[in-house]
């Protein structure tokens, strides 16, 4: 790909229920493609840590239990799309969630340039996922990720990296809490896929293969859309 051929910082955005694989991905396209990944929750802690306008606003809302508006993450998307190291574009992870967030995006990205150059959906098997995101617990001590059935330790009870014997759960990551996750998912973005097809700009991708295979039907998605 030839940078030369960007006149604008690339938009991509990734659809995809929990435990499709977005943020593996979204970190491989970004040292592929010089990227930035931004969720939402990564932004608000940022902006709030960096004491922004948007980012006080966000504290305020937050310390009060309420939920963050969609005019306080716009805003605080716009001030980071504007930071040096998102010349080349972003990956965004998380938002939209809604049609009204999409039509918000659109409206920031109007005063820019800027455009969705792809809204890429990672298409997963919801029985395969409930069994693939249950199923999964990490080290301890260093964080490494294992699996019932697809990463079990060389040792039975001791981590590959550091040793540990002491492994944790995600208290949310059970059978029935993910099935609820996966439909309310379904819900929530059945509207945006069809905004994104009538855009002409939605992608779909089979992510339940192998990530490397994956990752390489990904990366000629996103040439394609940046060029």
């Amino acid at each position: 790909m030839d940078a030369a051929t960007i006149t604008t910082p690339a938009v991509l955005i990734l659809l995809g229920p929990p435990g499709a694989g977005k943020g593996t991905q979204a970190r491989m396209l970004e040292d592929k493609f010089g990227l930035v990944q931004l969720s939402t929750g990564d932004l608000l802690r940022a902006a709030v840590a960096a004491g922004t306008e948007a980012g006080k606003a966000a504290k305020a809302v937050m310390e009060a239990g309420d939920l963050v508006s969609d005019d306080i993450v716009i805003a605080i998307l716009r001030d980071r799309l504007a930071e040096p190291d998102c010349a080349k574009g972003v990956i965004l992870d998380g938002f939209p969630r809604t049609t009204v967030q999409a039509e918000a995006l659109d409206g920031l990205l109007s005063e820019t340039g800027q455009k969705i150059n792809a809204a890429i959906s990672l298409e997963v098997e919801d029985g395969e996922m409930v069994i693939r995101i249950s199923g999964r617990y990490t080290c301890a001590g260093c964080g490494e990720g294992f699996h019932d059935t697809f990463k079990i330790p060389a040792i039975k009870g001791k981590c590959d990296k550091c040793g540990s014997t002491e492994f944790k759960r995600r208290a949310d990551d059970n059978a029935e809490t993910v099935a609820s996750r996966l439909a309310a998912y379904h819900a929530q973005t059945a509207p945006l896929i069809t905004y994104y097809q009538d855009q002409g700009v939605l992608k779909g991708l089979n992510a339940m293969g192998n990530i490397d295979d994956i990752a390489g039907n990904l990366e000629r998605i996103v040439s394609d859309a940046m060029n």
